[in-house]
């Protein structure tokens, strides 16, 4: 399998290319910055520089169909403006590089997508949170507003609060209504690979917290 990530120096990016690097897939790392480059050779993933606020669809999409190690499976989209980034860059980023890569995805012809959203996209933000988080969840809802008007093997992957705690394998994931929870980062790595691993899981809406299933299971159950 061969997987390209975009936003692939983001943390919950890097463990999925250590995961499925260490089971011998090719994964592909879109990146902005060239200093990160090292970091994600050095854990098996293949970095290419890329800057999605800047690229459009006609190069991209060029670059999917020519990777020449293998024929790309799937795209992951993980990219974020991050912390400290204006309501301005949550619009560029969470949502018009995520339909850049879509865009990109249909022209090469990789139908499988998994996108990586948030709690709470598809409703309308606490007042008591700022315009930041505001226009934050604005963007993911239409981003995944977006993908799912697309006729692609897309799934919505929404985690709840992130945490960097070690890896439990106890998760809740189900359509929505879940409610708000919890959840490693290193978990949503490992429900991505899992996701990857089972194609026959598509065109869903998911949220995920900590649980009781393992996430093997969890994913079994939807397929």
């Amino acid at each position: 399998m061969h997987v390209v990530i975009a936003g692939g120096h983001g943390q919950i990016a890097l463990r999925l290319t250590e995961i499925l690097a260490a089971e011998g897939h090719s994964v592909t790392g879109l990146i902005r910055n060239p200093d990160h480059a090292e970091d994600l050779a050095a854990i098996g993933g293949r970095p290419i520089v890329l800057d999605l606020e800047r690229a459009d669809a006609e190069h991209l999409g060029g670059l999917l169909a020519s990777e020449t190690d293998a024929a790309v499976d799937a795209v992951v989209f993980a990219a974020g403006a991050g912390p400290g980034s204006g309501a301005a860059r949550k619009d560029t980023v969470d949502r018009a590089a995520s339909v850049l890569l879509a865009d990109a995805a249909e022209r090469a012809g990789v139908r499988r997508f998994l996108q990586i959203s948030t709690m709470g996209a598809g409703t309308e933000p606490d007042p008591a949170r700022d315009e930041v988080w505001a226009a934050y969840l604005a963007a993911k809802t239409a981003a995944e507003d977006d993908l799912r008007a697309r006729d692609l093997d897309w799934v919505i992957l929404r985690p709840g609060s992130l945490t960097d705690d070690p890896p439990t394998d106890a998760v809740e994931l189900a359509e929505p209504p879940v409610g708000r929870g919890a959840v490693t980062r290193a978990d949503v790595a490992a429900v991505l690979a899992e996701l990857l691993r089972n194609p026959a899981v598509a065109r869903r809406v998911l949220e995920l917290r900590g649980g009781d299933a393992t996430i093997v299971a969890a994913v079994a159950a939807l397929a």
